[in-house]
């Protein structure tokens, strides 16, 4: 069943603050690793990247710093493009990286640019409302032989309370004021990483700690993506991969068991 549209959450506002507020080269370095670790290179040289929902900007400046020879962003948020833009700047806006506004799901927009060596979005299609729609319309951008790194919420993931649950509380957060928007994040840390047990607080705040050394994000913005990301879709990991498989890609790597499995395809060259 496919989310209603009327209500979404600002990702963009989210991720503008997490940006101007955590921005330096620590985050940029780890995020580089992850995504050098997961794609299985050393750099990006000589390569081209399309960073589709591009958030906080983060991923592109680190695939920029990876060495890529072109990095095109873009976001369906104006917040988003505004955050990304920020980070321009603090590297004196370089002319291989170019940011605009634009939607996946937007066929027209997403036909007129080019193919990429590397297609990346992660943790965003599922929240367009039309998850196929979307990957299919990123998938069109990869060049063959081209590389397509995707995250998507994984509906394989047992998680309790059940993924109607979730998408309940996320509507509810979504419509809220923010009085009630910050108590929901607080029960969510108390019900979900304290386990109701202030006992746990020291675990809790060494793994804020760790979080910041996987792709340099913060346990605080990623709870809010998480409990207001409205629209959401939970996808089954083997229905992701036979999808991307019928477009003509190949699977070459998956990091399982977290909410978002990542997945990277490469796509076969036409004979």
């Amino acid at each position: 069943m496919k989310p209603e549209m009327e209500q979404r959450f600002e990702f963009g506002r989210n991720w503008h603050d997490f940006i101007q507020k955590n921005y330096g080269r620590d985050k940029v370095e780890t995020s580089k690793n992850h995504l050098l670790t997961f794609l299985g290179r050393d750099s990006l040289k000589g390569c081209s990247f399309l960073d589709i929902g591009c958030g906080s900007g983060l991923h592109s400046i680190a695939a920029l710093d990876a060495g890529a020879e072109l990095v095109h962003s873009f976001d369906y948020d104006p917040n988003s493009v505004a955050a990304t833009r920020y980070i321009q700047d603090q590297i004196d806006n370089p002319d291989n990286w170019t940011v605009e506004q634009g939607s996946v799901l937007d066929d027209s927009f997403m036909e007129s640019l080019p193919q990429y060596d590397i297609v990346y979005s992660w943790g965003v299609l599922h929240h367009t409302g039309d998850v196929w729609h979307a990957v299919r319309n990123a998938a069109g951008r990869v060049k063959d032989n081209g590389s397509f790194y995707i995250a998507l919420y994984s509906a394989d993931v047992q998680v309790d309370p059940p993924p109607k649950f979730w998408l309940d509380v996320k509507q509810k957060y979504v419509s809220s004021g923010w009085l009630t928007r910050r108590c929901m994040d607080f029960w969510y840390v108390w019900r979900f990483q304290l386990h109701r047990n202030p006992l746990l607080l020291p675990h809790f705040l060494q793994r804020m700690r760790d979080y910041k050394k996987n792709r340099g994000m913060n346990i605080f913005t990623d709870i809010r993506d998480w409990l207001g990301g409205w629209p959401m879709e939970f996808v089954y990991d083997a229905e992701a991969i036979k999808f991307c498989e019928n477009m003509g890609f190949q699977l070459k790597n998956i990091a399982t068991g977290e909410a978002n499995t990542e997945f990277l395809f490469t796509k076969k060259q036409l004979s």
